[in-house]
């Protein structure tokens, strides 16, 4: 029975999580990073670069490079991905159906574990397929099948189980459900990737540690630190001096003691599953609604939106102004209010944001616009999804101008927040740097087409919010690459990379409008 139950979890969340569009754009977000991280050597660039020589394109090296930086990108957006199927299963009422079979809560949860295992490992098969497809076109020497077997089952293995395992806990668990467990998450992610990498970078050899590297960057670290003897090299992209001799990787660069150390690192990205089955709400009406459902009353964001919530008489010229301004703009106001009000918090974040803004030393608002912008994507990304929501989406696409009217509203609205938050930057940057302040506006509009589009397309916030975190996080560590400069944070933004963000904003508010026009001719 329990073998029976486990079957049909797992090719039941397969089959539904293949169907959904966020698979489609976290497949193309999957091939778009595949190509940018394996640099062209014929315009000076290289995977990895070691001692300013460039390593050879063999298979060991691509294995080795594009596991370890395509486990950054899997261990964020699979998180997103594969959360919020308990949400649904609330939503649409089959938990009701769920909590009273026989099945029980241990077998329930690790069947649909199986399943985001599963799912993941289906994406990763993807991402090897494009890698073979590289290799064919900028490779060296034959492909080796079973490296790029090996490398991948032993570095993206314990990222998929922990990312499966975290997702589930958050999902059984009713305070975790929300947007709290996104961005717990993405802290939570970030934060237990530094102790590995601490321990690589200190040269201090195999360390337990290592057990907690689910992302695996600390052990292809090590390795390729033991076979080319040197601190100094570059893992994901770099220049290097083409008159230099190339390197070239063994075959085989993983050891016995760190085969098994990746091994135990998989069995420990499993850990919480057990406070999952403690805590697994079994779709309880009562535990739902009064943790998962805006009151998880007693939770620090809650009471700080309680306290704040005088806050929110600031809105009301909004409203009113919104009342007595025709089209999209109208349309736009009052969805801005609707945010702010809803989130008190965000007033308070746009009062002290504007106070820094206009205070603070002028080295210092590349981090203040850091904190800005984060705090802004996180709250836009729900704008294009809250009408389906709160199950008002065919309501508001029936008012005049349907949903391409909504769409621009939306942008909009998105754009209008932004301004709320960095207006004291932006004027300061247009007046001292005009480029700086050109990226910030050009990344604010790319990014607001980015969240409506994404949001309508997947139809959850959870797909601009991945990749939005990871270009996030990515950004703030290469801060000498203009083209990840996106807001200007980094000071290395240039009009080249202006312009096309720009054009790139453009296509996706014309993609986003061509799609409510399509929706609408087809229903």
């Amino acid at each position: 029975m329990n073998a029976l139950a486990l079957k049909m979890l797992l090719l039941t969340e397969v089959r539904l999580r293949m169907r959904r569009t966020g698979t489609l754009v976290a497949v193309l977000a999957l091939i778009v990073v595949t190509w940018l991280m394996v640099g062209d050597p014929d315009k000076g660039q290289a995977m990895i670069v070691v001692e300013n020589a460039r390593v050879a394109y063999t298979s060991s090296c691509l294995a080795l490079g594009s596991a370890g930086l395509g486990g950054l990108f899997m261990g964020l957006a699979g998180f997103y991905l594969v959360r919020g199927r308990m949400s649904e299963d609330v939503r649409s009422g089959a938990g009701s159906v769920l909590a009273a079979t026989q099945v029980g809560n241990a077998v329930f949860l690790f069947g649909r574990w199986l399943g985001a295992v599963a799912y993941l490992c289906g994406l990763l098969c993807i991402f090897l397929l494009t890698m073979l497809v590289l290799h064919v076109l900028r490779g060296d020497g034959p492909i080796q099948l079973f490296v790029y077997l090996q490398t991948f089952s032993l570095t993206l293995l314990p990222l998929v189980c922990f990312t499966a395992a975290m997702a589930l806990l958050c999902d059984a668990w009713a305070p975790l459900a929300g947007k709290r467990g996104d961005v717990l998450y993405f802290v939570f992610y970030v934060t237990q990737m530094a102790a590995p990498i601490a321990v690589t970078a200190q040269g201090s050899g195999w360390s337990p540690l290592l057990l907690l590297d689910f992302s695996g960057l600390g052990s292809i670290v090590m390795s390729l630190r033991a076979e080319v003897h040197t601190d100094s090299l570059v893992l994901g992209g770099g220049e290097f001096d083409p008159a230099l001799i190339v390197l070239v990787l063994p075959q085989w660069l993983w050891t016995t003691r760190m085969s098994i150390t990746r091994l135990g690192s998989a069995l420990v990205a499993m850990l919480p599953l057990l406070p999952a089955i403690w805590l697994f709400h079994r779709f309880d009406p009562e535990r739902v609604k009064v943790r998962a459902g805006g009151a998880g009353r007693w939770s620090p964001l809650a009471l700080l939106n309680r306290w704040l919530r005088p806050l929110t008489r600031l809105t009301r010229p909004v409203f009113a102004l919104s009342a007595r301004t025709p089209g999209v703009a109208g349309y736009a106001l009052a969805v801005l209010a609707l945010t702010l009000a809803s989130n008190p918090l965000a007033i308070a974040a746009a009062l002290g944001l504007f106070v820094a803004g206009c205070v603070l030393p002028g080295a210092a608002l590349g981090g203040l616009t850091i904190g800005a912008i984060a705090l802004w994507g996180i709250l836009v990304s729900d704008l294009s999804v809250r009408d389906r929501q709160h199950d008002v989406d065919a309501m508001s696409a029936a008012v005049p101008g349907g949903g391409e009217r909504r769409f621009a509203a939306q942008l909009l609205a998105s754009c209008l927040l932004a301004l709320l938050f960095t207006a004291p930057v932006l004027l300061r940057w247009l007046s001292s740097d005009a480029v700086r302040g050109a990226a910030l506006f050009s990344g604010v509009l790319m990014l607001a087409a980015a969240a409506s589009l994404l949001g309508k397309l997947s139809r959850t916030s959870r797909a601009f919010l991945a990749l939005f975190l990871f270009a996030m996080y990515v950004a703030t560590q290469a801060v000498k690459v203009p083209a990840l400069d996106v807001v200007g944070f980094n000071g290395v933004a240039t009009a080249q990379s202006v312009l096309t963000e720009l054009i790139i904003g453009a296509l996706l508010l014309a993609a986003g409008l061509w799609h409510e026009r399509w929706r609408a001719a087809r229903n």
